[in-house]
């Protein structure tokens, strides 16, 4: 059975859909609310090198947050970015799936089926 962690918004409706995909296949599931347990930098961090991209990538930059904090701002640093999304995990994008040492955004969900 693969074990998998979610970080999950239960409002969204692609991050519903995706535990759902991942109840499907049988997966031992880890939710994280992550709204309400904010991962720490060093779990942001290793979120990026498991997707392979930036900390840029991985905010919803469509957000209010993201132009009222600035966060346009192309001289921002990658740690400066991540300490934006601890502070206002709204910004982080959703759903991620952890799974057998990678990771994927389930947008659309069956994105994570390459991971499981």
């Amino acid at each position: 059975m693969t074990q998998a962690t979610i970080y999950h918004n239960p409002r969204c409706s692609k991050s519903r859909e995706t535990l759902a995909l991942l109840e499907q296949q049988g997966c031992d599931i880890n939710v994280v609310e992550y709204l309400k347990n904010t991962p720490t930098a060093a779990e942001i961090g290793q979120i990026l090198a498991k997707l392979g991209i930036n900390a840029r990538e991985l905010m919803r930059t469509k957000e209010d947050e993201y132009q009222t904090l600035g966060l346009n701002d192309t001289s921002l640093t990658e740690a400066q970015l991540i300490e934006a999304m601890i502070n206002t995990p709204k910004l982080i994008e959703r759903p991620i799936v952890l799974a057998n040492e990678r990771a994927a955004i389930g947008r659309p969900p069956e994105n994570v089926l390459a991971i499981l």
